[in-house]
This record gives structure tokens, C-alpha cells and sequence, in this order.
């Protein structure tokens, strides 16, 4: 199924309601909008095969632009409006989007970035600038019905690479291919989950995250309606679930935790038992939490493993969790090969490479070497995760991609951030690490060696963090800054991070 075909059966059912404001959508008019953008893409040149970017906070107008690309054949970059200028830039012009779209609230970072050399032109959805076209202001000119040249389009969304610089990952073009055509998890999501036409879905979280994204798209394609929170808020979450009767969400683990820190009068005085299914992934959840989430929503709760480059997924159900505690499910989209360092698999409940057989194919676009590194002999694709599947296929994460940080389900490389502040000039050394959070999952922390002891403190730890947060934006800036007189490294100037990381690890959580 399709939005559009939604648009004529149940034209006035909302598609989406925006959770703070109360603006609803319905289907007719997701359609119409879908439809007029649609042309106006084509009326400016663009074609199946080629790329905008979207780079807005949860809008209004975010769906109608996605659905719009993914009908005229485009790849669609939705990007997070918390990087810095020069982050920015450097996607942009990676992702070689012809356009980029933003809103009166991203504009001073779009400006930003084409202060650091952004190419893409811009568009604005709302607001007014004189050197900045306003699209929506200039649709009723264009058809509200679909363009003669529809084809399917695609996300292309970014994740970090080793080196912390992001990468692209995109799908092979298929051209022509039919707008309405059925995906797996359209199948899937009715039989494990429950979710159809009657499923109004809460969306917490940013829509330019590949999950949210994609599930807010699902639902709509199974004629479902979603709820969009334009910024998360624990209890105003609980607010909405009573008040549109919300039976389906998806969520990471520090929403859960958060919510799970409400005084228990405020959490216990919503009326959540409308909920059928609650979806999470993004980052590991505390076993604890997920206990503590069981109890007081019932055996809901569904798990799933995946990454952006969507070349596998695993799933695991409330009672499969509670009898494999620490999982993150069996594969249910390729399947599961863990291997050693020969790259040929290895027996049940022994550690090595997560990789899946058998699932989609990506590539990581301009970087031919990190998509040949993410294959192995057997051509077995990986996200770089490590761990050790049971007897019965079930799989347990021990390491995540090198030592990547996953900060409230978003992913962070240390080494952008060791780079930064390694060039300051009171720094001699740095070493960045996750440490546990109990609400984050992982905070940020740099250890620090200064150029002079006696400059350790409080005052440098502030300057430190300013002047991270002016060249990276404030999600990859550390929250937390240690010093001490020697980092741990072998003679050859190796860090041994790994023992610095299970300190902190050991330590607790703050």
C-alpha cells in the first residue's frame, strides 16, 4: 500500500498530527502536498536518480517532502539540524543534493554551512527571506495530482565512519520502480506487531534518525496515523499516549529512562493501556530499565537490531527477552554469521564479527574502501559490531563498532572529537570515551592530559567544552572532562583505550 491510496479510501483520516500544536493532516491533504512538491521538483530540473537534502527539525512539513522525493525517483538526505557549519557542509556537498530544504528555525545553520562552503541552494518551508525561496508558499500553482514520470526514491541517510567523518549510505537506483511496492516490513509489521490501518503511532524522537523516519513512513503506508512529537518531553509523552489513545511507538532507551525517572504519581496518573506495541532500539537498554519498562507497561515491549545501512535485522518479542535477557533477538531479515579474524564463522556463545548473509545490499557512497572493508570474503556484510549468538540464533552484542559512543540512541565517534581538542593549546594528550549514564545509555567523556598540571580544574574544563562546542555542535561535545597527569599508552605511543573505557565502565554510573 501507499499513502495514496489512503487519500481515496479514508481522504479525511489524519495521516499525522503534530503533538504540540495539534495540526492534523489528513490523508487528501498529504496527498495533494506530496503531489505539488512533487512537481515543483521537476519544475526546477530535478530527476529520478538525483538528490535533495532536508535539514529541518520535526515539521510540519516533513513528511509531505519525503513523501514527495520518494515519488519523483529521489534520494532524500535527511540530515540532524545539531551539527555544526562545517559538518554540515561537508554532508552536503558529499551528498551531492542539488537542493537543500530547511525552516526558519534551521536557516542560521544552513547559512553557516555555506559559510563553510555548502553548495546546495536553499529552500525554505515556512518564514520569509529575500534571498531564500519559500516552496510552500508557491504550491497552489502546481497540480495536486501525482507527476507522469512517478517513481520510487530512497533515504539516503548518514552514518559515522571510523574516522568520525559521516558517510552516506545509499541504495542501488532502481528506475521505474513502482511507488506502491510492497516491502518486507509492511508483511512484517501486521504479523509481529499488530499494526494496520486502525494504529496510531507516537514518534518521539527526530524524524531525520533512520527508525523514526522509516517507521513514521510504514505506518503511513499501512494507512495508520502518526503523532509527532516536536520535541520529546517524558511526561508530555505519557500525555499523548492518553489522549489519542496511541497503540504503537518506537523509542530508544533514554526515553525509557526518562520516563521512568517521572515521581511515580506523575507517571502512574496516565492512562497508557491503549498501547499494543512498544518498539525500541538505537542503543543497548540497561537490563534494569527494560525490567522496570515491562512491569509497568506490560509485555509489550519489542526489540530490534539493525543499522542504517539496513542490510540486516534482528528482532526479539517481550517473552523471547525475558527468556534471553541481554539479547537483541534472532535475525529475521538475513541471517546471522558471527566470524573470527580469518573472516569464516564461528561456533555458538564464541565472540567475533557480527555480520548478516543474505540481506539487502548498500553502498557507502564515496567511499568504495569503507564499503569493501564492511565485507568479508564470503561477501557477508557488517556494521563493525561485536558479539556471540546462543544455540538458538539468538544474538548478543559485546562491542559496538570500535568504541563508538551511543549517547541517547545517537551515534558518536571519539576520534572527530580527539582531533578538536587535541590541537588546543593546554591540551598534551586526550582520550575520548563513553562512560555508563543511567539516562543517556553514554555520556561523552574526554580524559585529558594538560600541557601544565596546574591548569587542570574546573576553568579549563569549560574552556575545553566551549571551544569543542563551537567546532562540533553541542551532541558531540563532552559532557564530562577528567584530567589526568599520564594517558595509558604502550611505548610505540598506542592508547590503550580499551582499559581506559572498562575504568569508567567499572566505575559505575553518575
Amino acid at each position: 500500500m501507499h499513502p495514496k491510496h489512503h487519500s481515496r479510501t479514508q481522504p479525511s483520516k489524519p495521516a499525522y498530527i503534530m503533538g504540540t500544536s495539534g495540526v492534523s493532516i489528513d490523508y487528501a491533504t498529504l496527498e495533494a502536498r506530496s503531489n505539488r512538491l512533487a512537481h515543483f521538483w521537476r519544475s526546477i530540473g530535478l530527476r529520478a536518480g538525483d538528490t535533495i537534502a532536508v535539514v529541518l527539525e520535526n515539521h510540519e512539513w516533513f513528511l509531505p517532502l519525503v513523501w514527495s522525493a520518494d515519488r519523483s525517483g529521489l534520494y532524500y538526505a535527511c540530515l540532524s539540524h545539531t551539527l555544526s557549519g562545517a559538518d554540515l557542509a561537508y554532508i552536503l556537498n558529499d551528498s551531492g543534493a542539488h537542493s537543500v530544504v530547511c525552516s526558519r528555525q534551521t536557516l542560521p545553520l544552513l547559512q553557516a554551512a555555506k559559510n563553510c562552503g555548502a553548495r546546495p541552494g536553499l529552500l525554505l518551508v515556512d518564514g520569509e527571506e529575500s534571498d531564500t525561496r519559500n516552496i510552500t508558499a508557491s504550491l497552489a500553482r502546481f497540480p495536486d495530482t501525482p507527476i507522469a514520470d512517478e517513481a520510487a526514491g530512497s533515504d539516503m541517510l548518514y552514518s559515522s565512519g571510523t574516522t568520525g567523518r559521516p558517510k552516506g549510505i545509499r541504495k542501488p537506483f532502481v528506475e521505474g520502480r513502482p511507488i506502491d511496492e510492497p516491502t518486507p516490513m509492511m508483511a512484517m509489521a501486521p504479523r509481529r506487531f499488530g499494526m494496520g490501518v486502525d494504529t496510531v503511532y507516537l514518534s518521539p524522537a527526530p524524524l531525520y534518525h533512520a527508525g523514526p523516519l522509516r517507521w513514521a513512513m510504514l505506518v503511513q503506508r499501512l494507512g495508520g496515523t502518526v503523532v509527532i512529537m516536536e520535541r520529546f518531553d517524558p511526561e508530555r509523552a505519557l500525555a499523548l499516549i492518553e489522549q489519542y489513545r496511541i497503540t504503537a511507538s518506537q523509542w530508544v532507551p533514554t526515553h525509557f529512562s526518562r520516563m521512568l525517572q517521572l515521581p511515580e504519581d506523575v507517571r502512574l496518573k496516565y492512562d497508557v493501556s491503549s498501547m499494543r506495541t512498544a518498539i525500541h532500539a538505537a542503543a543497548p537498554c540497561p537490563q534494569p530499565v527494560k525490567h522496570a519498562m515491562l512491569r509497568w507497561w506490560g509485555p509489550i515491549i519489542h526489540e530490534y537490531y539493525g543499522g542504517t545501512e539496513n542490510n540486516g535485522l534482528t528482532m526479539i518479542s517481550p517473552d523471547e527477552w525475558l527468556s534471553h535477557p541481554g539479547s537483541v533477538g534472532r535475525a529475521v531479515v538475513g541471517k546471522i554469521r558471527i566470524c573470527g579474524e580469518a573472516g569464516d564463522p564461528v561456533p555458538a556463545r564464541v565472540e567475533g564479527t557480527v555480520y548478516f548473509e543474505g540481506g539487502p545490499g548498500f553502498v557507502y557512497h564515496n567511499d568504495a574502501a569503507k564499503t569493501e572493508d564492511s565485507r568479508n570474503k564470503h561477501g557477508w556484510t557488517t556494521l563493525g559490531d561485536v558479539g556471540w549468538i546462543d544455540e538458538e540464533g539468538f544474538l548478543y552484542l559485546t562491542d559496538r563498532k570500535s568504541f563508538m559512543i551511543i549517547s541517547g540512541g545517537v551515534n558518536i565517534y571519539p576520534q572527530e572529537i580527539e582531533n578538536v581538542l587535541a590541537v588546543h593549546p593546554k591540551v598534551m594528550d586526550v582520550a575520548v570515551i563513553g562512560a555508563p549514564d543511567r539516562d543517556m545509555g553514554e555520556r561523552v567523556v574526554a580524559v585529558v592530559q594538560p600541557t601544565r598540571w596546574e591548569d587542570a580544574g574546573p576553568a579549563l574544563a569549560s574552556e575545553l567544552q566551549v571551544y569543542a562546542r563551537e567546532r562540533l555542535g553541542g551532541v558531540k561535545t563532552p559532557r564530562q572532562i577528567d584530567f589526568r597527569r599520564e594517558l595509558p599508552r604502550e611505548p610505540t605511543g598506542k592508547l590503550f583505550k580499551r582499559m581506559l573505557r572498562d575504568q569508567y565502565r567499572q566505575s559505575g554510573t553518575a
